[in-house]
């Protein structure tokens, strides 16, 4: 418990989900964080001032009551639930986000752009995404909020593409890439893409709301069949990639799989006054590498381990969100993302919190960022 308010570790879990009906979804997403704080050992008056910036952050269902289905399906988690809870272990100290789907309150996202993005280039560029521009529709829109103590917030949004012909895709992106002033680091590093063969898609496109001369611009690519070897590949188009540590880290998270599992991911990350794709980071999807999460939390520990970092607080922090146990549970570790550009301890925990019994029905399987 953190100041006051309950967290997960503090209610009881029923049939492998958390007992959240009737909860507003805020208020159950604060207690995730809450939970989340406690077992990474954050001060309680640093864990309750951000627990209140997330609370503020969040779009108008946050005051809605969790249901036994979600009433507007979500992309962001299997069975609907419109949020996501991650943690990076680089550092000295952990950085913990929260992603969420603003659905239908795209205002609310809308204005949580122009404030963080403080008058830069940024601020605008959710209109480039909207059928005010020549878009066949509204780019569905998220935003998450990350925090690494004793920081500030800080704030990131996403466009998802996905529901757009491929075409209009990449002409979203060429707008955006040149608007950013970055459109020549995006011609050369899609033309490296294109020519590490393979299959795979856009899916997203995402900004850092930051007036740091280092925020970041994101563009991931879903990849189809791919295998370890052409995950690297892709990583290594961007300037910055150990290739060689890369590839024994996607061998330790993907088991005795020589493929890259489900879905697999690549995040090519551009800034100002890089003559290119700056560093790449691949996701690896653990509920289809890994048995269960007790496999996919050892795999993961282990990298850390590898990494220099002690997996402690990562096990203490999957022990606390999971209901029941780890050995009964999978898709609550979601996948693990590793970026090899020469900062040790560079990988991202997803987690999924079980909110719903069943799945919600989707044309496309569930997308995962950081």
């Amino acid at each position: 418990m953190v100041n006051g308010s309950p967290g997960l570790c503090d209610q009881a879990r029923e049939n492998g989900s958390y007992p959240a009906q009737g909860r507003l979804y805020g208020e159950f997403l604060c207690g995730v964080w809450a939970t989340a704080c406690e077992a990474l050992e954050v001060p309680a008056d640093q864990a309750a001032w951000t627990r209140r910036l997330l609370g503020a952050a969040l779009p108008a269902w946050a005051v809605e009551r969790i249901g036994s289905t979600p009433e507007r399906p979500s992309y962001v988690a299997g069975d609907g639930f419109p949020a996501e809870m991650s943690v990076n272990w680089s550092g000295g100290q952990p950085e913990l986000r929260v992603l969420f789907d603003c659905l239908d309150d795209v205002q609310h996202g809308h204005s949580l752009i122009s404030a963080a993005a403080q008058g830069n280039a940024r601020e605008g560029i959710h209109r480039l995404f909207t059928p005010q521009s020549g878009r066949p529709s509204e780019a569905p829109l998220w935003h998450s909020v990350a925090w690494r103590p004793s920081s500030r917030l800080v704030h990131k949004t996403y466009f998802g593409l996905y529901d757009w012909p491929f075409a209009e895709r990449y002409a979203a992106v060429d707008e955006a890439m040149a608007r950013l002033g970055l459109a020549a680091a995006w011609e050369r590093t899609r033309a490296r893409v294109e020519n590490a063969g393979g299959q795979r898609e856009i899916e997203f496109f995402a900004v850092d709301l930051a007036g740091e001369a280092d925020a970041r611009v994101k563009i991931y690519y879903r990849n189809h069949g791919a295998d370890l070897a052409e995950v690297n590949r892709i990583a290594a188009t961007a300037l910055r990639h150990d290739e060689e540590n890369a590839l024994a880290a996607y061998r330790t998270l993907a088991g005795a799989r020589a493929d890259a599992g489900e879905a697999a991911l690549s995040c090519l990350a551009f800034r100002s006054g890089v003559d290119g794709a700056d560093e790449c980071t691949t996701y690896l999807r653990l509920t289809d590498l890994a048995a269960d999460d007790q496999e996919a939390v050892d795999r993961t520990a282990a990298l850390l381990h590898r990494e220099g970092v002690d997996p402690a607080r990562f096990r203490a922090l999957a022990e606390a969100l999971v209901p029941g146990s780890l050995e009964d549970s999978r898709g609550l570790l979601e996948l693990v993302s590793y970026r090899a550009s020469g900062r040790r301890g560079d990988l991202t925990t997803y987690f999924r919190l079980p909110v719903f019994e069943s799945s919600a029905a989707r044309l496309l399987a569930p997308v995962d960022l950081g």
